[in-house]
């Protein structure tokens, strides 16, 4: 495994090489961050992982400074992985290098879900996506659908733009049902033990819409007993369609997207 610390080391190294299979991430690395490489390794020549903690996505200057990441800690796990070829640690210069201010803009119809009460996230999002495929020119990208909608809109951006397929993978969990995050490093045992819970119940409302006339009505009422019961704070709880990401009533086609803040942790999940 070959650490590259900046652009031109980067451009040089890629450069022989046109089966890139890339993952990008903002460190603190679990077996999700994993299973998206051992995908990318199966499926590319070269598989090149980013860490890079992108200020410009986030709409909370408090939420950016407590993002768990570590390095030290990170490189410690990647190095385990055998066949994984690069690590790209850029600073923010090597990104952002022109500095031009981005123009891209999130279509009204998707500023739904985290795009309603993160604003600018996926913008920032968008862009620094842009400016990697750019540099790294992959053959394939390879995310989690835990962030479904970051997944759909980042899909329909780069696709059109580049000659790179953007390839969701599954979701993984620990044996408690709850979706890995690097998030999940802000909690503690004991709060771990109770986002658990909550994650096994939003999980089987699932089965309880199943043969539900009215989904969105049925979730509206389970998401004030929610909040009660487990004293969150819930954005949304939404049934929507995964081709679009319109509002559905209709099971099959559908997915159930939740966000909520436990205590100052903002955690989401879909099934």
């Amino acid at each position: 495994m070959k650490i590259l610390l900046n652009n031109q080391t980067l451009s040089k190294t890629l450069a022989p090489f046109n089966d890139i299979g890339f993952v990008p991430t903002m460190g603190g690395i679990h077996k999700g961050h994993i299973s998206l490489i051992n995908r990318s390794i199966k499926s590319n020549k070269k598989t090149i992982v980013s860490i890079f903690v992108n200020p410009k996505q986030f709409n909370n200057l408090k939420d950016f400074k407590s993002y768990p990441s570590c390095i030290k800690k990170d490189l410690i796990i990647l190095k385990r992985i055998k066949k994984l070829d690069y690590v790209y640690i850029p600073k923010f210069k090597d990104i952002y290098q022109n500095n031009k201010k981005s123009n891209i803009k999130i279509e009204k119809k998707y500023k739904i879900l985290c795009a309603k009460f993160r604003k600018g996230h996926f913008e920032g999002v968008l862009d620094v996506m842009n400016r990697l495929t750019k540099l790294i020119k992959p053959k394939n990208i390879f995310m989690g659908k835990k962030d479904f909608q970051q997944l759909f809109l980042i899909k329909n951006f780069i696709e059109k733009r580049f000659h790179t397929n953007v390839i969701g993978c599954k979701t993984i969990r620990n044996r408690n049902k709850l979706a890995l995050s690097s998030r999940n490093f802000l909690l503690t045992k004991k709060e771990l033990k109770d986002v658990e819970k909550i994650s096994k119940t939003f999980l089987n409302l699932k089965n309880k819409i199943k043969n539900t006339n009215n989904i969105n009505r049925f979730l509206q009422k389970s998401k004030r007993d929610l909040e009660k019961f487990f004293n969150i704070k819930i954005e949304y709880l939404e049934n929507r369609n995964i081709k679009n990401l319109t509002i559905s009533n209709k099971y099959k086609g559908s997915k159930v997207f939740l966000s909520y803040y436990y205590k100052n942790i903002r955690l989401i999940d879909n099934f």
